[in-house]
């Protein structure tokens, strides 16, 4: 090949490279699709109407109020205490049901003769503040994926509400508001076949760089987490400071062992890498339904569905309910679950040839109203279905936050699950909008808070 025609095969596929990158850096979408936020769709692009048979009601404007008389020290009361299951989807009778239950949930009827889906009357409770809204709407024409990362947010915490791929899907999840700061204690249980289990209490501070005292580069959150119980584990404090563009800054984490008094880097806090106390049964980007940088997968937006999902789950953390009346064997005490027939996005991640992980496939169910993962259900790297995650949507109503009562992973290869979040025998209630000390979430920091 003589130099002039290389020369030109080689501008010929600069140009190429340079056009992709410069489409993908485009706004998503137009004015007059940005204009649909708040008319026929709601603020966050989910779509206002109901469906044709009356299952799923009309989006009214969710659940902004808390109910009358309410108080945080009560927990987060039940406001649908007195309804009843319509049905109970169990093993037997699936079959009339099964186009609307995740194939997870199908595998956990067939698995478990004691897990069973109470189907209630369904409520769309999501709802974010009414500037945060306004935010979403002024920034949908012009935040951007880079590669798999995000740019151009402008303060927006749903970047694309009317998604045109799984990447931009799930960076609303990962983005999504969450209150702008939030300190809570909550307990999590690894949950053995046999029914054993221990409890792990942590004290989470997650603050949002809009909420900090001193504002970072490219800056998503700061987080620290503090292992109160077992004794094991007593001390042990977590530091991660989350990027916003992945590609531009990867996650920066440091952990603080108490028993060696030492603050050392934590690479491993990201991706498949298993967490202190989990048992194996979550790895670090199953935590908060799916986190963390998505560039190891390559995303498909299959599409939305109606499907059986666990929402306004107010029982599962009611302050009368006690961890061990929860926390039976091989799964939670289905008394105590909700699900609800609503519309989800359908994201499917596959693991891309040149990348690692103990997921060859993952599947996420993605509420329309708050694009919060309700559902996912995880395949091993020979297409073998292994875990099976049901995460409970509540609305926080005196934050304006949707977000999650907990979150279940239920490991189908050893019969055991790993349940996090809840608070039903906390003191402390949970505190949404706190503000941040930027020196507080600093590596020397570290020591003082694991005393």
């Amino acid at each position: 090949m003589n130099k002039t025609l290389r020369a030109a095969r080689l501008g010929g596929l600069a140009a190429a490279i340079l056009l992709a990158l410069c489409s993908q850096a485009q706004a998503q979408i137009s004015e007059q699709q940005a204009a649909r936020l708040g008319n026929d769709l709601t603020p966050l692009g989910g779509e206002k109407a109901g469906n044709a048979d009356g299952t799923i009601p009309p989006y009214t404007g969710g659940m902004t109020q808390p109910p009358a008389g309410w108080s945080p020290a009560q927990g987060y009361v039940d406001p649908f205490a007195n309804e009843k299951p319509l049905f109970t989807i169990t093993a037997a009778n699936l079959a009339q049901y099964k186009d609307k239950v995740t194939p997870g949930m199908q595998a956990l009827l067939a698995k478990y003769p004691a897990f069973r889906m109470p189907v209630y009357p369904s409520h769309r409770t999501a709802a974010v503040p009414p500037d945060i809204a306004a935010k979403v709407r002024q920034e949908a024409v012009r935040a951007q994926l880079n590669g798999f990362g995000v740019s151009q947010l402008n303060g927006t915490t749903t970047p694309f509400p009317i998604p045109q791929n799984g990447l931009e899907a799930i960076w609303n999840h990962n983005l999504r508001y969450l209150g702008g700061g939030l300190q809570r204690t909550y307990a999590s249980f690894p949950v053995r076949g046999s029914g054993d289990y221990y409890t792990l209490r942590i004290q989470e501070n997650r603050v949002f760089d809009a909420n900090m005292d001193k504002a970072s580069d490219n800056r998503l959150l700061n987080y620290s987490a503090r292992f109160i119980s077992p004794a094991t584990l007593a001390g042990t404090v977590q530091l991660v400071h989350e990027p916003i563009d992945q590609v531009q800054e990867v996650r920066s984490a440091w952990i603080y062992n108490v028993g060696q008094r030492r603050v050392r880097r934590a690479p491993d806090l990201a991706y498949d890498n298993v967490n202190d106390g989990t048992e194996g049964l979550r790895v670090t980007d199953d935590f908060d339904g799916y986190n963390g940088a998505p560039d190891r997968f390559d995303w498909k937006l299959v599409g939305k569905r109606e499907m059986y999902v666990p929402y306004n789950d107010y029982k599962l953390g009611a302050k009368e309910v006690k961890y061990k009346d929860v926390l039976t064997a091989s799964t939670p005490n289905p008394d105590y679950m909700r699900y609800e027939l609503h519309r989800v996005w359908v994201v499917e991640g596959t693991l891309r040839p040149d990348a690692k992980h103990v997921y060859g496939k993952r599947v996420m169910y993605l509420d329309e109203d708050s694009w919060t993962v309700l559902a996912s259900d995880a395949y091993d790297t020979r297409g073998t279905l292994w875990r099976v995650g049901v995460h409970p949507l509540v609305q926080f109503y005196d934050a304006q936050v949707p977000w999650y009562r907990a979150n279940i992973w239920h490991d189908l290869s050893n019969g055991s699950y790993y349940l996090a979040g809840l608070a039903n025998e906390e003191t402390q209630p949970w505190t949404f909008g706190i503000k941040g000390r930027f020196a507080d979430f600093q590596p020397d920091a570290l020591r003082r808070m694991g005393k």
